[in-house]
């Protein structure tokens, strides 16, 4: 490159050789442009996002306040008018006008030469857009739940342990100062051994009724925006409402699991396994094309004996949050820096030096910076993220059958129960698929 040719005509260039090479749905490995290095401290990490909506946007705000850290060159969505925001922030931001914008993930990949990516889309697109991103050797900051289904969720662990890239997922209450001393003083004895927890997760949105066909929006790509998912004419859900659609997720019992199941398994020592016995009841919209959960209580039997009950707030006697009951009492935490106890002293107590001291991140974008610079892993890696939301897609299994499931979490395979084994996985449209890994 010669001293008056930037990085983005750089790129320009070097993509427009590859252009004609790119054959949908198929993607060309970024490691064959020489991706997947570790960052030196004095470079900038180049850095772009897929996915530009509400949770994307914030993403990639928080990403754009480390300027000296992250350069953002190029932003992805299937909505025109998202990417013309997301490109308006980024280019004030970097005071040029040069960012990017795409409309299918496939074109991003191939033509940005990128060392991370932050990844805010849809449930039902993570299986394939997540394992793409990490067959590519990109590092990734992908947001929570990290899969729609099981077998999704075993794609993109395989990818990112096999491809050796560094994944931060978006469950940012580990990143907060309540979350971890309520969790690092149940790990380390405070309320005695655990016998049993509560996770309170919001109630359910119960429906629209069933909107009119409508014509698609000229700035959306519906088509892209449902992709493997099965194909219904466009009725104005989309950017928000979708988590209400069982093709697209779970409702709120997937959407939050990510977080407070996950900070439930962090202080019972459980990020690593998961329940060997579900079973559980909801209560379901009777009309209308939301379908998800309005209701929902599931409890989880470990092989350790704890139990693990996981129901919309309206049911848990502390409403929202973890709460970890021990044979000496119990500990509470939410949002809002929540964090309270049968006995006040009990969050007075001092962690000795010897004791266990969980991974402290005080900022969760930042965190994920850091990783990718030193190689060392988060404080949210993708088995971990992977646990915690198979415990609510478990509890979805049973509800939905209600029968109780019999799990085994090191094979990962539901025993002797072909019709829930079923719903492990969910089939594709066509032509999509995930990856090959």
């Amino acid at each position: 490159m010669s001293p008056k040719t930037t990085r983005r005509d750089f790129v320009k260039r070097a993509a427009s050789a590859l252009t004609a090479v790119i054959t949908i749905p198929q993607i060309i490995p970024s490691s064959a442009l020489g991706m997947g290095k570790r960052i030196a401290p004095s470079d900038r990490i180049v850095m772009g996002a897929i996915g530009m909506g509400y949770q994307g946007t914030y993403n990639m705000r928080d990403f754009l306040k480390l300027k000296d850290a992250v350069q953002f060159v190029a932003v992805c969505d299937v909505d025109a008018n998202h990417l013309a925001k997301a490109k308006n922030t980024v280019d004030l931001a970097n005071k040029n006008n040069d960012c990017a914008t795409y409309g299918d993930y496939r074109e991003f990949f191939v033509k940005e030469k990128l060392d991370a990516v932050m990844l805010a889309i849809p449930d039902h697109w993570h299986g394939i857009i997540y394992t793409a991103a990490s067959n590519s050797k990109i590092n990734v900051y992908g947001e929570k739940p990290i899969c729609r289904t099981i077998h999704d969720g075993q794609a993109i662990v395989k990818s990112v342990k096999k491809n050796n890239i560094i994944w931060q997922t978006g469950s940012w209450q580990r990143s907060e100062p309540n979350f971890h001393r309520g969790a690092e003083l149940v790990i380390n004895g405070r309320i005695g051994k655990i016998k049993y927890i509560e996770v309170g997760l919001p109630d359910g949105n119960k429906g629209i009724g069933t909107p009119p066909i409508m014509q698609v929006p000229p700035e959306l790509n519906w088509d892209m925006w449902l992709g493997p998912a099965l194909k219904v004419p466009y009725r104005g859900v989309t950017h928000w409402d979708w988590r209400w659609i069982l093709d697209y997720s779970g409702g709120s019992m997937t959407d939050w699991a990510g977080h407070h199941i996950d900070i439930a398994n962090w202080g019972a020592g459980l990020e690593h396994t998961g329940p060997v016995e579900i079973k559980g009841t909801g209560v379901y919209p009777v009309e209308g094309i939301f379908n998800v959960p309005v209701e929902y209580d599931f409890l989880c039997r470990y092989a350790n004996g704890i139990e693990m009950r996981v129901a919309n707030e309206s049911r848990i006697p502390l409403g929202m949050g973890t709460t970890w009951y021990g044979e000496l009492g119990w500990v509470h935490v939410d949002r809002g820096n929540v964090i309270t106890a049968s006995n006040p002293k009990i969050l007075t107590e001092v962690i000795g030096e010897n004791e266990i001291h969980l991974y402290k991140s005080d900022n969760h974008w930042q965190n994920f910076v850091d990783s990718v610079r030193s190689g060392k892993p988060t404080i949210a890696p993708v088995e971990v993220a992977y646990r915690a939301i198979s415990v609510a897609l478990l509890g979805e299994i049973a509800i939905t059958t209600g029968q109780t499931i019999k799990w085994d979490p090191d094979k990962e395979e539901i025993i002797g129960n072909p019709r829930a084994s079923r719903m492990l996985s969910r089939p594709y449209r066509q032509p999509w698929s995930i990856p090959i890994v």
